[in-house]
């Protein structure tokens, strides 16, 4: 069954305007177009506009969006993939609402939250990662972290909305190099990992062993392997050898 643009605009909640947008920039292209210039879209169409409206409400720019459809060859995996981030955000998303609900509990003398509670809920995720680089490689690991929340404690909404978006780029294009058969210790692999060393030093300090020992935490902690297993889910094993790789051919890193 095909459906004209103004009944896909009302099943969806967009405007026709926004799905002749999404045609002129190739985004959502309609199955047929009609010689009086009328748009159909059938099934195929309908279930790619669900997929781009998932990320728009992961505030993914649309650039972003078009380059991870590109790439995305098999639907069941993405929506899979669009899934662990989905389920990630809300895990995110209550963490700071607990926050809250305490704050507005202190707020109303329900109950008096310790000072160190306010920050909770934000810092939750950060401490994850502290406990999963001290288990592993120990306190000079967590020292490094430390100096990382210092270089980006300053940051506007802006520089973290930036970083973001060129992650969803990076991680997108190293994502078709493994799809397409690239080996992760050619030379095409490592000066993508080039890309992604410049943007985890931007972050934090990573000297060449720091940098060896994420390969480990991308491989086999949950939490750092899943941030990269929702661009792809066979990524993490692909990237942590190429990042070895990296560190021990341009970085001379050596054990």
């Amino acid at each position: 069954m095909q459906y004209s643009i103004s009944q896909v605009a009302k099943m969806a909640g967009v405007s026709a305007r926004t799905l002749r947008h999404y045609d002129e920039t190739e985004l959502l292209q309609p199955a047929a177009v009609s010689s009086n210039g009328y748009r159909w879209y059938g099934r195929r169409e309908l279930r790619r506009l669900q997929r781009i409206l998932l990320l728009r409400d992961l505030e993914v720019p649309l650039p972003q969006i078009k380059a991870i459809l590109a790439g995305d060859n098999d639907e069941a995996s993405a929506l899979r993939r669009h899934l662990m981030l989905i389920t990630a955000e809300r895990d995110r998303l209550d963490r700071i609402a607990t926050t809250i609900r305490r704050t507005l509990d202190d707020l109303e003398d329900r109950h008096r939250l310790p000072d160190e509670e306010f920050f909770r809920g934000l810092h939750e995720g950060r401490a994850q990662l502290a406990t999963s680089l001290q288990e592993r490689f120990g306190n000079a690991a967590t020292n490094t972290l430390g100096a990382a929340t210092d270089r980006t404690a300053h940051w506007s909404r802006s520089q973290y909305d930036r970083a973001a978006a060129e992650a969803q780029d990076l991680y997108g294009r190293l994502s078709r190099a493994r799809q397409s058969g690239v080996d992760p210790a050619s030379p095409e692999a490592l000066d993508l990992v080039a890309e992604h060393y410049d943007a985890v030093r931007a972050m934090w300090p990573a000297d060449p062993a720091a940098y060896h020992a994420l390969a480990d935490l991308i491989e086999t902690d949950e939490h750092q392997r899943g941030t990269v297993a929702v661009y792809d889910p066979d990524l993490p094993s692909w990237l942590a050898a190429a990042i070895r790789t990296y560190a021990t051919q341009r970085l001379a890193y050596r054990r």
